[in-house]
């Protein structure tokens, strides 16, 4: 059944996350906590010729901004800055609408279960926001 498959990949990125680590000398950090559910998270990323050469993350908190944050480390990897921004346009529309959001975002799409949990959605799309957040601050100098 999907869902059960869904289930599975959101709990192997939560309990083996391969990006789950501190990067020495990030680029760009960001941080964010969700004071509802208690989750906090940090998002380093390391950049070079405008594409993110490494991510990772630092959590605490449920399973399913930590799972989002160890794939998003993996979908982020490699892309432009600029494709990493729309990407996050992407999965947020995914987790908040009902529209269609382009090309197979693979693993991602698990997460889209989650909105049959409307209070867990921002726990899914936590992640993504800081590393939008940590983008503009990069791209802007501080």
């Amino acid at each position: 059944m999907v869902k059960d498959l869904y289930r599975e990949v959101i709990l192997q990125h939560y309990q083996e996350p391969r990006n789950r680590r501190m990067l020495d000398h990030p680029d760009l950090e960001g941080s964010a906590q969700n004071p509802l559910c208690g989750d906090e998270i940090t998002v380093f990323a390391s950049v070079a010729d405008d594409h993110i050469a490494d991510a990772a993350f630092q959590a605490r908190g449920c399973s399913i901004s930590q799972a989002s944050a160890d794939m998003m480390a993996d979908a982020i990897r490699g892309k432009s800055l600029d494709e990493t921004l729309a990407d996050i346009g992407r999965f947020t529309r995914m987790m908040e609408t009902d529209e269609s959001v382009g090309p197979d975002l693979g693993d991602l799409e698990a997460l889209a279960s989650v909105k049959r949990f409307p209070i867990r959605v921002k726990c899914a799309v936590m992640p993504w926001v800081t590393l939008g957040e940590a983008i503009s601050r990069y791209r802007a100098g501080a």
